[in-house]
């Protein structure tokens, strides 16, 4: 057919696919209007955490006295690395007393979204500024001793190989779609806890990453590629199961109170919250990707330096144990 009936007056195709498109666009823009707020508002929103400013405060003070005493010990450091971790710095400090930490109480997409940079999002940007590296320069020798007796640790090794962080990502975020997920959100307590610890420990699983000096066999690099690309489709099922459910899953009440008019309704909350957990999570496996391919990578490079460096005895010795161990 090349006409349309509207009423009684008869319509071009081209005519209608333009109505079409009008009133898809006007449909997506008012659904839009009514879940988010304006921009104007979204970066002009913020309230007081001392928590928030106290932490990073301290971290900011910690990272400036180990920059000085590198600088007094006649090493330098790159600016490029302390402007990256001032960077993490003023995005921990706009997250917690922004519009996600804000509407963190209220709104279920401002407090997943909130957890989900400060577990994943802000530590790579913390990783950057290599921190570690810089307190092996500044401390000295009995500083740097204690500092690797913790990195050996065996939480800390737990914590910093692929299989740990999806792992607890998963177990985690998993508690938005149970009713402690609401308790967790209206909870001041839990707030301040999550505002110190989900930082911590987001930096703790990243940074162990984009360390050098870690020797992995090749069963457990192999082993860690393959966790981290699980990893891609482990994310999604807190995020899946908040977009789809028609229920709400933490049971909480909808708010009250003088809200704002672009306040969603709960259930288009809990969508709008699984639909920004699920980019987030996936988003940031992409560079943990690229960091395990790194610290592949540098693995290889070491193994074969160490074969490179074997005179030939040393190196037909090595072959006939492995041939001996072969035909055990």
């Amino acid at each position: 057919m090349q006409f349309k009936v509207q009423g009684w007056r008869l319509l071009p195709p081209d005519e209608v696919r333009n109505l079409y498109k009008t009133w898809r666009f006007q449909s997506v823009e008012r659904a839009y209007h009514l879940l988010v707020p304006s921009l104007q508002e979204f970066l002009c929103t913020y309230s007081f955490d001392w928590v928030a400013l106290l932490f990073s405060a301290a971290m900011a003070l910690a990272y400036a006295a180990l920059v000085r005493r590198s600088k007094n010990t006649n090493r330098s450091w790159p600016i490029g690395r302390t402007i990256a971790f001032s960077v993490a710095l003023g995005i921990y400090v706009w997250v917690n007393l922004g519009f996600f930490g804000t509407f963190s109480y209220l709104l279920r997409w401002a407090f997943t979204t909130r957890i989900a940079l400060l577990l994943f999002g802000i530590p790579l940007l913390i990783a950057l500024g290599r921190p570690v590296d810089l307190a092996r320069q500044a401390l000295a020798e009995s500083g740097r001793a204690r500092l690797e007796a913790a990195l050996k640790s065996w939480p800390i090794r737990l914590m910093g190989n692929a299989i740990f962080a999806p792992l607890f990502a998963l177990a985690f975020f998993m508690l938005f779609v149970t009713p402690l997920g609401g308790a967790l959100r209206e909870s001041v307590l839990a707030q301040n806890l999550i505002t110190v610890f989900a930082v911590l420990l987001g930096t703790l699983m990243i940074l162990p990453l984009t360390e050098r000096e870690h020797h992995r066999s090749e069963i457990f690099i192999v082993g860690e590629f393959m966790i981290a690309f699980a990893e891609l489709m482990l994310d999604a099922i807190p995020g899946v199961l908040l977009s789809i459910n028609n229920v709400i899953l933490d049971h909480a009440p909808a708010a009250t109170g003088n809200l704002p008019a672009w306040f969603p309704t709960p259930m288009v909350d809990q969508h709008f919250s699984g639909n920004l957990l699920w980019m987030i999570a996936e988003s940031v496996d992409i560079p943990i990707l690229v960091m395990l391919f790194i610290r592949w990578g540098h693995s290889d490079r070491r193994a074969a330096k160490s074969i490179d460096d074997l005179s030939d005895e040393e190196f037909e010795a090595l072959a006939q144990a492995h041939l001996r161990h072969r035909n055990r």
